[in-house]
């Protein structure tokens, strides 16, 4: 099975350091938690049968999904206003989604957005969106701590974008953020440090994170209140190791993760609201069975 960010890199598809602001506190009032799953967890089902798939997910209890599908300004090969009617008729909503934020989509001559990341904000908006997540940064925007700070920059201009359409630019990390360094800093914390909680969302995945050393919870202490989503998984040794990773996601309890003391912390002081399980492998099981699994678990344990 590739992984993730195989798929995601084959699919495909600066600013002084900001600090944590006043404004981004606000999760001390506890808002309502959302659970919701990520599609790529069920790709091959969404693949065949999309809106099968999606009536089966909604039969289990799920009411929220995040795509990770959107090609030639179609989710799934449905354009923003027929895959909105397909989820509002079946009863479901997608407040985040996944897009990969590329080298495409930004004029660095003209310092401007293309047209075809103006035609991904337009299309999130339309389907209800309230986060616009890029799930990778390509090697070439990370070769050196200068050149990732002043990407930040364009991110936080990718937040002014989408805060005009009411949402929001997010970033979703793999693993590279925390096993590479520039100067001596992970890139992570370069990212923390040089985005503007005003505008730009983290989702932490608390899975992939897991192969380039990064700890969940010692991340959220790190960074209080900075991580309003999250890809809630769980992790064992990988049956068959995919590019030097050694673990691949599980039926969220049985790994190594601890997952519900994470997303506990999440909601205790990450400003987490958004609780999104993703699932990748599957040890066997068919990737539907697994997630009415993480669905009865996670509401099991309060979610």
């Amino acid at each position: 099975m590739s992984s993730r960010r195989n798929f995601i890199k084959n699919s495909g598809v600066a600013l002084a350091t900001v600090p944590l602001l006043k404004s981004n506190l606000s999760f001390l009032t506890k808002e309502k938690t959302v659970l919701g799953v990520q599609l790529y967890s069920v790709r091959d089902d969404m693949k065949n049968d999309p809106v099968g798939t999606l009536i089966k997910l909604k039969e289990m209890g799920y009411e929220t999904v995040e795509h990770a599908n959107y090609v030639n300004r179609k989710f799934y090969g449905f354009s923003a206003a027929d895959f909105r009617k397909i989820l509002d008729d079946i009863g479901l909503t997608m407040p985040s989604g996944h897009t990969v934020f590329g080298k495409e989509h930004w004029d660095a001559g003209k310092k401007e957005f293309t047209d075809k990341w103006k035609h991904t904000v337009e299309d999130a908006a339309v389907m209800g969106q309230k986060f616009v997540i890029s799930p990778w940064l390509d090697e070439s925007l990370r070769k050196t701590s200068d050149d990732l700070k002043r990407y930040m920059g364009v991110f936080n201009k990718n937040g002014a974008l989408c805060k005009k359409s009411g949402m929001k630019f997010g970033y979703h990390n793999h693993h590279f953020e925390f096993a590479q360094k520039l100067d001596g800093v992970k890139v992570y914390d370069i990212i923390l440090q040089n985005t503007d909680p005003n505008l730009v969302a983290q989702q932490l995945d608390i899975g992939n994170m897991y192969n380039g050393g990064g700890i969940a919870q010692e991340v959220l202490k790190q960074y209080p209140g900075r991580f309003e989503l999250m890809h809630v998984k769980d992790e064992v040794e990988a049956q068959t190791p995919n590019n030097g990773e050694k673990f691949e996601s599980s039926v969220l309890g049985v790994g190594i993760i601890n997952t519900k003391e994470v997303i506990d912390l999440g909601r205790k002081i990450g400003n987490t609201q958004y609780f999104i399980i993703e699932q990748e492998s599957y040890q066997g099981k068919k990737p539907l069975d697994s997630m009415k699994e993480d669905y009865a678990i996670m509401k099991k344990w309060g979610y």
